[in-house]
């Protein structure tokens, strides 16, 4: 690394180029990483001592059940639409699987259910920590309320036992609410204040009534397993209840067979979840089977209707045409065209049954317009199979259904009613608007075949009076004749329906109990996720601190950057005195020092008979009189004649450790006020003399810059070989730079993890602008991490030493092996031995 010419030193300050420091050191990151290792154990330990507690004394877990059905296409009711188009679900040909999907998740169906299993009602048992969900079945007892009576919800009723059937009614100290719910309106009522209702025992089947609440106990017809100290019921709103199932249900279809769905009802409760899916889709294929009937038989009243009024027509028809035939003589028609008669034949009829289909989309539509949804007919009558207006209309009966509850209750111009209305009218509109299509379709058709008979009809101008009065008639018959067999057709229909109508759905495989596990909390994330999160601060904060960390570390780094020649590696000097050369001269820092006078001839001219060298750095503390006081004595010690300055006027030290007083020194020389003898002091070192700084002066950059200090150097000169100057720190003043111009040879002092990287820019630079010349950097108070060696440098290149362990510094007397470094010899041993 040290240049072997004063050539070579030209060429490294001629090669400084603007580099900068890393901001960030990875290697030293990870020691720091692994030097912190308990803190990463420690966080650990105890992430898993809170995901543990959270998981088994907090977090709900969270079950799911399932019930597999299948949905035929074996019925044409109005509530089982079946015809097959694309759905937004991928699926094709299951339109009767999207409707069932969307009865599950309405709003009507799931409020038929809230209030017919008291699906309002939540029962839930309190442990010593951890609360715990329970289903209506699961409880001894089961609490009716009085529905015509206000209730609070959101409100704990505690149930404790007492014996005996007896259970103490315990209320919360507080939370009492003027704001009560009407479970027959599914509104809230105020009250009068009120005040705490008092703990009471009640037996089975006794009324507990309170301003808040009224209800009473009954005894749950299916034994409970487990006997409860509690039991706390909270009541819900209907409201909250419907929206609690809805989030819970899921449905999806087989991908293999799209009939087949696969209802998953979640909860708190795996019994809970099971009784409902059970009696939700029983009650669902009850409700299907009841509208499937009521829609056909309304289907059949209304194509009977028709029938006799189109049979009296195809009487009156019938005779018309026979006395036409008797009165004309005419009984063919000779001199039409076969084919011709049967294409007017085949049109007319045609005509005849889509005139019958628009009469019965009429009859759809009036009945959906109207108030009387209830009279709806089977849309199939009309040759059409829409599921989506069949779905709207399932809503809108609904709806009608809901009016006529809240109509006993609130007046017609009540705000719910007119919001019940507006439901209706929007739900209405959707239904007829969903019609047009097909009126649209209807309409084209027709006009066709008008065109199309009008076209005949210009042939048959030709014919005689009396053939084309025959014809006539037999027309208007056939058209009558092919109206009335098509109500016949559509009356079978309606009546094979109602003769064989059964639900066309199946339950394959009904929701079980079977031990399933909860599907949440995700214990492994959750744990994973506690651990990681705690694992992380400390991984944070350790690369927040070595972002912002901006000392120094590494000493390839500092060469590479600075283009400084490296003189040497100082260890760390754990030793309380500073004269670590002369107090231990067989330490590896004294050996360290002999390295860097070794290294000091590449930086001076060794012909000179005199070499002065200043000793700087950045900032104070940077061991800059440290690296003086030792490279002084090493010089000294191999007989060079040797003197020491203290030059550091602001902060004089040096005298300190050579137990000298500071009496006289350079301030006092520069001042005149003695002479240069006066203020030299000999050590205990034979070559070695010591100048101290002297009393602290008013102006020591005057001083310093003036004519005496460079007389004084000079006289020096003709009596030393080394003159060892400590100067100033160059990034406080710049008395140093001013020195340096009277030296041979400049040493930069970088502390290791204390120089901030900023602060060697200064040095860069002067190097890069050729201001400074012959200088070279030691690195101080290094101290390699265990486990690569002792590592206080010897001196030589990069200097990282011999290590303990070999006996060759004084050191390794009380060196004390690292384990890892135990474990890596014995290992070695193993395989040596092998």
């Amino acid at each position: 690394m040290i240049p072997d010419n004063n050539k070579k030193q030209v060429e490294v300050e001629e090669e400084v180029k603007s580099k900068s420091f890393s901001l960030f050191d990875p290697m030293h990151f990870v020691h720091r990483l692994l030097k912190n290792w308990y803190w990463f154990v420690i966080l650990g330990m105890l992430g898993y001592a809170i995901s543990y507690f959270y998981s088994k004394y907090y977090a709900q877990r969270v079950y799911e059940s399932n019930l597999s059905l299948s949905i035929s296409n074996n019925t044409a009711s109005y509530f089982t639409p079946n015809q097959s188009i694309n759905f937004i679900w991928g699926q094709t040909g299951n339109q009767d699987g999207v409707y069932i999907k969307k009865i599950l998740m309405s709003r009507s169906l799931n409020e038929f259910l809230v209030n017919k299993l008291d699906l309002y009602t939540n029962y839930t048992t309190k442990g010593l920590i951890k609360q715990t969900y329970l289903d209506q079945d699961d409880s001894p007892v089961i609490l009716k309320i009085d529905k015509a009576h206000a209730q609070q919800v959101n409100y704990q009723i505690t149930l404790k036992a007492k014996g005996g059937d007896k259970y103490e009614v315990i209320l919360p100290e507080e939370g009492e609410s003027t704001s009560l719910y009407n479970y027959q309106t599914e509104s809230y009522q105020s009250v009068s204040p009120y005040k705490r209702p008092a703990n009471k025992i009640i037996g089975i089947d006794e009324w507990y009534t309170s301003p808040n609440l009224r209800f009473k106990l009954e005894r749950n017809p299916i034994p409970s397993a487990v006997k409860f100290d509690n039991i706390n019921v909270t009541l819900v709103t209907v409201n909250a209840a419907v929206n609690g199932i809805i989030s819970s249900l899921g449905v999806k279809f087989d991908p293999e067979l799209p009939s087949i769905m696969i209802i998953s009802k979640s909860g708190y409760n795996l019994n809970g979840t099971v009784r409902f899916l059970n009696i939700a889709i029983e009650e669902l294929i009850k409700k299907r089977l009841e509208d499937a009937n009521t829609v056909d038989k309304n289907t059949l009243e209304y194509l009977s209707k028709n029938i006799g009024e189109v049979r009296a027509k195809l009487d009156s028809s019938s005779t018309k045409f026979n006395q036409i035939k008797i009165d004309n003589k005419l009984y063919d028609m000779s001199n039409l065209d076969a084919k011709t008669y049967e294409e007017l034949k085949k049109l007319e009829t045609d005509r005849a049954a889509l005139i019958s289909k628009m009469k019965n989309l009429d009859q759809v539509r009036n009945v959906v317009s109207s108030n009387n949804i209830e009279k709806i007919i089977n849309i199939s009558s009309a040759g059409i199979e829409d599921g989506a207006f069949t779905a709207s209309v399932s809503e809108l009966k609904a709806l009608y259904a809901k009016r006529r509850e809240m109509a006993t209750i609130y007046t017609p111009d009540s705000e719910p009613m007119r919001e019940i209305n507006r439901l209706i009218n929007e739900a209405r509109n959707n239904s007829t608007s969903g019609l047009r299509q097909y009126y649209l379709k209807f309409d084209e058709q027709l006009a066709d075949i008008n065109s199309q008979v009008e076209n005949i009809d210009k042939q048959l101008y030709t014919l005689p009076e009396k053939e084309r009065q025959f014809l006539d008639a037999q027309r208007g018959y056939n058209i009558i004749e092919a109206t009335y067999n098509t109500l016949l057709s559509e009356q079978a229909k309606a009546q094979m329906r109602i003769v064989s109508n059964k639900s066309n759905l199946t339950i394959i495989d009904k929701a079980k109990n079977l031990g399933q596990g909860p599907i949440a909390p995700n214990v492994k994330a959750i744990q994973s996720g506690i651990i990681g999160g705690l694992l992380v601060i400390p991984l944070l904060l350790i690369a927040l601190s070595e972002i912002l960390d901006n000392r120094i570390r590494n000493i390839k780094e500092v060469v590479n950057v600075t283009k400084i020649p490296l003189l040497g590696v100082i260890g760390k000097n754990a030793e309380d005195s500073n004269l670590s050369v002369l107090d231990r001269p067989k330490s590896s820092i004294a050996e360290a020092f002999r390295g860097v006078r070794s290294n000091l001839k590449f930086l001076v001219d060794e012909s000179k008979t005199s070499k002065v060298i200043l000793i700087t750095s950045s900032i104070s503390g940077e061991g800059k009189t440290y690296n003086s006081m030792n490279l002084a004595t090493v010089l000294a010690i191999s007989g060079k004649k040797t003197v020491l300055l203290g030059m550091d006027l602001r902060k004089p030290k040096i005298f300190g450790d050579f137990k000298f007083t500071n009496k006289n020194g350079i301030s006092n020389y520069l001042t005149g006020e003695v002479g240069l003898e006066q203020i030299i002091n000999s050590t205990q070192v034979p070559s070695l003399d010591i100048i101290t700084s002297g009393p602290i002066p008013p102006n020591p950059s005057e001083l310093l810059l003036g004519e005496r200090n460079e007389k004084l150097l000079e006289a020096l000169r003709q009596q030393y070989e080394y003159i060892i100057i400590d100067s100033p720190p160059v990034g406080l003043v710049a008395d140093a730079f001013e020195i340096m111009k009277y030296v041979d040879a400049t040493v930069y002092i970088v502390r290791h993890e204390y120089t901030e990287k900023y602060m060697l820019n200064l040095i860069k630079d002067k190097l890069a602008k050729k201001e400074v010349s012959h200088i070279g950097l030691i690195y101080n108070d290094y101290e390699a991490k265990q486990g690569y060696g002792y590592g206080y440098g010897y001196g030589y290149g990069y200097g990282y030493g011999y290590g303990y362990g070999y006996g060759y510094f004084e050191e390794d007397a009380d060196y004390k092996e690292p384990g890892i470094i135990k474990l890596r010899n014995k290992i070695r041993k193993l395989f040596k031995r092998n």
